[in-house]
């Protein structure tokens, strides 16, 4: 900061001072120039001319030198040797007066270039105090402090506009830290439960000797709990891998694909008492068919999950870039609509019943949608209950 304070007092300083010098020079210059014909005019008005006047004492010296045998009037001699007597002066009081001038400017602009240095060092300090601020407040911060801001109080410029983006960018960092944290938790919690589960079911399913039923009960137990555990950590890897972009890309027709899930969840549908309909122009988009299926999967399969006996789910595709999944169910509060995109988030608490999933479900839609550059949104259905969650590729 030091370095760039010097900087700045040397242009600030040296910017102040050349136009001191340009100043004084021009003065200078100026008077210089019409200094001379001043001083005369002042002269010539105050020097008598013609004949000297008896009462002089002593007559001008220049006037003993007109030789003796001039026969010219005493008019024209007197004339010339006033002349040159305003000549004599005038170039003697000009030079006496530039003299002075230049003293006293070279003095002026002596003190004039250590105020000058002094306010140009307060200026740069001035402005660069805003910076220091800044600096200050991002060596200061950490995980435990993001919180802080800046917070200039400034008018409106260049250094506000800094510090206020600069607080934006604290404000994004500490929501995605927030999220981090939260998601760590949350992926610790639902790993650790589904352990949990299996070992109270090893040690006291299995205790003493139990009988083939038994047995069989605690089998069945644990390949539940193993199934839903290879689930969440496909759903974690999946939402990691959306969450680091694409490899590849190829054309992928999502009418052909909405098609494809709906046929492939059928007989899920048929056992959640669910109708599941496909309405789907031709629109084919640049991704990954992978994800791609797996975030129209994820998008019908919450819809028949979340649902009610004898409730629909409508599949739209549009041919202007829209994939739209609209679905009966509870009713959801449209406060709780932007926070289901976070991973673990539910409508209800969770009661780890069969296939009731991880949580990870719109999450995962939106990693992937990020993926391919397009937007997801959701909105509640309002009186009826359910949830259209909708898709915008990018034309």
């Amino acid at each position: 900061m030091s370095s760039e304070r010097s900087r700045l007092t040397a242009l600030y300083g040296g910017l102040l001072l050349l136009a001191g010098a340009l100043l004084t020079g021009v003065v200078y210059l100026l008077v210089q120039q019409g200094l001379y014909s001043s001083i005369s005019t002042a002269v010539t008005t105050a020097v008598p001319r013609g004949p000297v006047p008896p009462w002089r004492s002593t007559p001008l010296p220049l006037v003993t030198a007109v030789p003796a045998q001039r026969t010219k009037p005493l008019e024209k001699a007197d004339d010339d040797t006033g002349a040159i007597a305003v000549t004599k002066i005038s170039d003697l009081a000009g030079e006496a007066a530039l003299n002075r001038l230049l003293t006293v400017s070279v003095i002026v602009f002596a003190a004039y270039a250590v105020v000058s240095i002094a306010l140009a060092w307060w200026m740069a300090g001035r402005v660069l105090r805003p910076v220091a601020v800044i600096t200050g407040t991002a060596r200061r911060l950490s995980g435990a402090n993001l919180h802080e801001r800046i917070a200039l109080d400034a008018p409106q410029g260049e250094l506000k506009r800094l510090a206020d983006t600069f607080d934006e960018m604290l404000d994004r960092i500490e929501r995605l830290v927030g999220a981090q944290q939260r998601f760590a938790a949350n992926a610790a919690h639902e790993l650790r439960t589904p352990l949990a589960v299996q070992r109270a079911a090893a040690e006291i399913g299995l205790a003493g000797e139990p009988d083939a039923e038994r047995v069989a009960m605690i089998r069945k137990k644990l390949i539940s709990v193993a199934d839903d555990s290879e689930e969440l950590i496909e759903g974690l890897l999946l939402l990691a891998a959306s969450e680091q972009g694409l490899e590849r890309r190829e054309p992928v027709a999502l009418d052909v694909l909405a098609h494809a899930v709906a046929d492939g969840l059928g007989a899920e549908a048929a056992a959640w008492h669910v109708t599941v309909t496909v309405e789907a122009e031709p629109l084919t988009v640049e991704g990954d068919g992978v994800l791609l299926d797996r975030l129209v999967h994820n998008l019908v399969a919450n819809g028949v999950r979340y649902n009610v006996p004898d409730g629909t789910v409508t599949v739209r595709v549009e041919g202007d870039g829209t994939l739209e999944v609209t679905n009966t169910g509870p009713e959801v509060p449209p406060e709780t609509v932007p926070h289901l995109f976070e991973p673990f988030r539910r409508l209800n608490e969770r009661t780890h019943a069969r296939g009731e999933g991880a949580g990870l479900g719109l999450s995962i839609v939106a990693a992937i949608a990020r993926a391919h550059g397009a937007q997801a949104t959701a909105e509640a259905n309002g009186a009826g209950g359910g949830l259209t969650v909708r898709i915008s590729f990018a034309p």
